[in-house]
């Protein structure tokens, strides 16, 4: 059993001494008969909310009125849920009502796919009701159930199944595939922040080239922001290896060039993105686009500067733009970098030519770093004002 596990096994052991089963459930599960990297640990327990806090001296109420408690132990944090079922799936998205249970079975049957519908003891030993052990062996997303059900309960999993195919390398089963593309339509009721993670992690897996073109076939695609009628501009996604990024503005800077967005901004907002990112990612696309027509110069690259020289340098990997010398090395090779490693202030211009405030001073400034950059002269603060009057610049 893996360390996580074992750390863990702690709390399953106070809830087993105090008259209760509990289990490892759902994706770590899933992970540790894949041999990947552990993540979170989530328990199942017969115990209900009230008597799970009433066990474990520190526990935080995070959603009690479902079932769920985080308890924490040697300074982690365990997820751990009332075995329960659902119902009642109005929004498409969380359950109306929600009905504590004694039986792991019933818990594990409300799951979304059967790779997480796995349970394990303390002992290690796997309990696989809905046969996931097999699903993972022959690399196969299927629900639990019908797949129209599970879809109706809670439409974002459609968009789950295609990220699991993209991170796990697995492939979706014809009943899950057909019931995607007959619910497809279900996505518009699932909120965008929800919807962006999922993207992002599709994006972001190993198998992405092969996930993207699910998107085209069950017409997923047609209710992501921004992406209705753009089949022509996805299917081009797939040609690219997207698990060469690493940033999320890398990820959204080469969406929106691909899909040749002219307002990038507009079109992230539709996404929920934060701010910051979606400066980045125009900031990126700008220098991207400049960068494919002219190739970089000394301007460019001070303008750019190292975090998004280094993001375009991976986008355009992806986009197989060769480069003959790393940006990086000739980015390090500059006189300057920034503006604030610059010798002069704004206050030696208006001192040098008397004058007050205004445009002319971010003219002048360009031209002190156009110079510097060019070596026409060096970054002193004398020699920078016996150059710029000599030359009768301003």
């Amino acid at each position: 059993m893996d360390e996580p596990f074992v750390k863990a096994k702690k709390i399953l052991t106070t809830l087993h001494n105090n008259g209760y089963e509990a289990y490892f459930v759902g994706g770590s599960v899933r992970d540790y008969l894949l041999q990947r990297p552990i993540g979170d640990i989530d328990i199942a327990t017969s115990a209900r909310p009230e008597q799970i806090m009433a066990i474990f001296p520190k526990t935080i109420d995070v959603g009690a009125v479902h079932g769920t408690v985080i308890v924490l132990h040697n300074d982690e944090q365990y997820e751990v849920t009332t075995f329960r079922t659902e119902e009642g799936y109005d929004d498409y998205r969380r359950p109306s009502h929600v009905e504590f249970v004694t039986s792991l079975h019933e818990d594990l049957k409300r799951r979304d796919f059967t790779m997480n519908a796995i349970a394990m003891t303390i002992d290690g030993s796997i309990i696989d009701p809905f046969g996931g052990k097999k699903a993972i062996e022959e690399k196969r997303i299927q629900t639990v159930g019908d797949p129209n059900e599970r879809f109706f309960e809670d439409a974002l999993r459609m968009m789950r199944a295609v990220r699991f195919s993209s991170q796990l390398s697995f492939l979706l089963c014809k009943e899950t595939e057909s019931a995607i593309k007959e619910n497809a339509a279900l996505l518009k009721k699932i909120s965008v922040e929800r919807i962006t993670i999922e993207f992002e992690k599709l994006l972001s897996g190993p198998s992405c080239q092969e996930s993207i073109p699910i998107l085209v076939k069950t017409n997923l695609f047609q209710y992501l922001p921004g992406f209705t009628d753009e089949i022509q501009s996805l299917v081009r996604f797939s040609y690219y290896k997207w698990s060469q990024l690493q940033e999320r503005a890398e990820y959204w800077t080469l969406v929106c060039y691909l899909l040749n967005k002219n307002d990038s901004k507009a079109f992230l907002r539709q996404w929920k993105l934060p701010n910051k990112i979606i400066e980045q990612v125009v900031k990126n696309r700008i220098f991207l686009e400049k960068v494919i027509q002219t190739g970089w110069n000394k301007r460019l690259l001070y303008d750019c500067g190292i975090e998004c020289i280094q993001q375009i340098e991976r986008i355009l990997e992806v986009l197989r733009i060769h480069q003959e010398v790393s940006p990086l090395q000739k980015f390090k090779k500059l006189p300057i970098t920034q503006r604030s490693e610059l010798d002069i202030t704004g206050e030696d211009f208006l001192l040098w030519y008397k004058q007050k405030p205004g445009k002319w001073v971010a003219d002048l400034y360009e031209i002190v770093e156009n110079a510097i950059l060019e070596n026409k002269v060096e970054n002193n603060k004398e020699k920078i004002k016996e150059w710029l009057l000599s030359c009768n610049q301003k």
